[in-house]
């Protein structure tokens, strides 16, 4: 998105976003407080959304269902109502992302496997930093400016235009550009350019440059551009995941940058990145969406898993 076709969010003041601007509001209020009582009023709000979003609380369920079959349904429930404390949680910290000390946060955080960090920049080339969609991947891009100065994020577009705007303008706050996910051609000039561009890949809106992978052993519409902006960008493939400790601090832990990749096959390469995310999504499972459906969009033969989600709620 270029200066010329961004939108001011004043131009977004009209009813039917009151109730945007008034968390809005909250947030910017609530950044003021403690690094920590912002995270616990955030995870106040998820128990009320858990309260009344009967819908994701029952997809929530379902997926965790499908990914981990050997939960009961009692430690399944648990973990949904500590997802939505996480999703809470995300929320408060855009605020954090947007008004909060950086600085401050990003002394407080740990580092895994920054020696991965150094050997991808040893290639001298382009960098994707390749993550997924857990609850902290805003206020990751918020530390991640502190080791990747000008580091460009890629973003989506949400159905509300302002909602778009509140989040590229987040991103842009803590990133040097934020690139919309379908303007793969920007991608490629920034790594080309040897750039470092934060890329997370692991949800599919449509069937277009994806493939039914397994996740956790369930077929799932699964992106698989990564290979392709890789090999046309010339870049290194760094996988980062980050998690929310309970005293409010965060680890972004790096894993060393794939081999082979790009490789002829980009499903292939695709589980390669599928098996680093479900590790991590084992050792915080309450942080990773699951309010999505993640296993949607399956051609016909494939079971429609969603089909009992009643039994869920």
């Amino acid at each position: 998105m270029t200066a010329n076709n961004k939108t001011p969010l004043y131009k977004f003041l009209k009813p039917s976003n009151t109730h945007i601007w008034i968390l809005f509001a909250l947030l910017k209020v609530n950044s003021f407080l403690p690094h920590l009582m912002q995270i616990n009023n955030g995870k106040f709000l998820g128990r009320v959304l858990h309260k009344f979003l009967a819908k994701r609380r029952a997809i929530s369920r379902k997926n965790l269902s499908l990914a981990f079959p050997n939960l009961k349904r009692e430690r399944i429930n648990k973990i949904t109502a500590e997802h939505f404390e996480s999703v809470g949680a995300s929320i408060a910290e855009l605020g954090i992302c947007r008004w909060g000390k950086s600085k401050t946060l990003y002394e407080n955080s740990v580092w895994e496997g920054k020696e991965h960090i150094a050997k991808a920049r040893e290639a001298n080339k382009g960098i994707i930093l390749l993550s997924a969609h857990f609850t902290t991947l805003e206020v990751s891009g918020l530390l991640l400016q502190f080791e990747f100065p000008g580091f460009e994020v890629v973003y989506r577009k949400n159905r509300n235009p302002f909602i778009t705007e509140i989040f590229r303008t987040t991103r842009e706050s803590f990133a040097k550009k934020a690139i919309e996910k379908r303007d793969i051609k920007n991608m490629i000039r920034s790594l080309r350019n040897g750039g470092t561009v934060w890329y997370a890949p692991d949800q599919s809106y449509n069937r277009k440059q994806s493939s039914v992978i397994p996740f956790f052993g369930v077929p799932s519409m699964t992106n698989i551009a990564t290979s392709t902006i890789a090999k046309l960008g010339n870049a290194v493939v760094l996988p980062f995941f980050p998690r929310r400790l309970e005293n409010g601090n965060y680890v972004l832990s790096f894993k060393a940058p794939l081999e082979d990749f790009p490789s002829n096959d980009p499903v292939e390469d695709t589980k390669k990145y599928i098996d680093l995310l479900e590790k991590h999504i084992k050792v915080c499972p309450e942080q990773y969406y699951w309010l999505h459906k993640k296993y949607k969009n399956l051609p016909e033969q494939y079971t429609d898993y969603y089909a009992d989600l009643k039994n869920w709620a």
